[in-house]
């Protein structure tokens, strides 16, 4: 940080939120990188956005992950009530539930899936050239239906509800944002009432799993098993929750980040187009530009910065930029070939889900780069959601000549 720049406040924190930030909040989170560590809220709140401080605190087990023991203690009444998922436990109790639900959710679960995700994008795509509009929204088209309908299917949620699994997985996503000391109740409410209706239906969907099993992610998860301990119905619960949210919004937003990166950068389009084999490069890439998830917290414990209980708030969007680690770290190029990004975390609570959203994200660009003839964005229709963790766009307008045929 310069000399004639202002230290960063709450406010600049705060500010994250802004809908005019949030379609660019790179510039703001450069300041607060720069700057970092820093501390808010008479230091209850310290704040990192360097790569090595964040890399470092994910690994380090005084950092916990139980949010509800922090100094802010509003985080407790944001975080809602009831069992709460791994993400917000620590060993020995995560290292439980994790291993539970990793059984039903193995590497060999996700390679079998590749097929279906194919499938899928490749009818999606296909539905949106026969549109006959030569132009489509990527994310109510694509981006939004794949990933819920590849989750729902995970879960063995019938095809009627996928619409209200997906409605419930843009309320509970603002469950996951940091409050800074401060609670919208109207958000809260629509949260609780989203997790009240979640519960109610999986806790009849697992009986009727229990009564009747099926070839389904919800029926591992019943069965799961590990030293004669299994889930308990709330914990199953609090686990779908979070493959919810964790499988669905943030592979929306991989996808249509990596796809608006892309169209600003025809070069890079280009690049891919001719050579489809980088769409797995792609993908780094744009978790490391511009990471759908913008940031994460712990909470302070066994001295690793005084006092404990002051949560940390871990700004890995910014550590993505930090040039002290990536050359040209504004640049999008899918051909640098890093993987180091902190985009999953890091640690012991690096993303279940990661192998999922890559593949899904994987197949889309793929299919997006040679099917899409002369794409291009219509910037006036480019709209973000008032998500600012879970970071991406709500309306994101391709134009193109025509969809080539699969």
């Amino acid at each position: 940080m310069t000399t004639d720049q202002a230290a960063p406040t709450l406010a600049d924190l705060i500010s994250l939120a802004d809908p005019a930030v949030i379609p660019d909040p790179y510039p703001q989170l450069a300041k607060m990188r720069e700057a970092s560590p820093f501390t808010e809220l008479e230091g209850a709140l310290v704040v990192y956005g360097k790569y090595a401080d964040c890399s470092r605190i994910l690994r380090d087990p005084r950092a916990s992950s139980r949010r509800n023991q922090s100094m802010l203690s509003n985080e407790r009444q944001a975080r809602g009530r009831g069992t709460p998922s791994f993400l917000s436990l620590d060993p020995p109790d995560h290292t439980r539930m994790r291993r539970l639900a990793s059984q039903a959710f193995t590497p060999r679960v996700i390679s079998t899936l590749a097929g279906r995700i194919s499938q899928l994008t490749e009818e999606l795509l296909t539905a949106a050239g026969e549109a006959g509009d030569r132009q489509f929204d990527l994310v109510s088209a694509l981006a939004y239906p794949l990933p819920v309908r590849i989750i729902s299917e995970l879960l063995g949620v019938p095809p009627q509800d996928h619409a209200t699994f997906a409605g419930w997985s843009a309320k509970l996503a603002h469950s996951v944002q940091p409050s800074f000391g401060t609670v919208d109740a109207a958000e809260l409410a629509q949260t609780e009432q989203a997790s009240a209706e979640f519960r109610e239906y999986f806790t009849e969907l697992i009986a009727a799993r229990r009564s009747s099993p099926a070839d389904d992610l919800l029926t591992k998860l019943i069965r799961a098993e590990d030293d004669g301990q299994r889930l308990t119905l709330d914990e199953m619960i609090s686990t779908c929750v979070l493959l919810l949210v964790a499988g669905h919004e943030t592979t929306v937003g991989l996808i249509s980040n990596a796809m608006l990166a892309l169209l600003r950068n025809p070069d890079q389009l280009a690049v891919l187009a001719a050579d489809p084999g980088l769409a797995a490069q792609a993908v780094e890439e744009t978790l490391r530009y511009d990471s759908p998830v913008q940031l994460t917290g712990r909470v302070a414990t066994g001295g690793l910065v005084e006092p404990d209980g002051a949560v940390l708030l871990l700004l890995l969007s910014a550590t993505g930029r930090d040039p002290a680690v990536f050359t040209d770290p504004d640049t999008f190029d899918i051909t640098r070939g890093t993987s180091e990004h902190l985009a999953c975390s890091a640690g012991p609570h690096f993303c279940l889900g990661a192998p999922l959203a890559r593949l899904e994200a994987t197949i889309a660009l793929r299919a997006l780069a040679t099917r899409l003839i002369d794409p291009e964005l219509d910037p006036d229709s480019l709209a973000y959601k008032p998500n600012y963790n879970l970071r991406g766009p709500e309306h994101l307008v391709i134009g193109f000549d025509q969809i080539a045929p699969s």
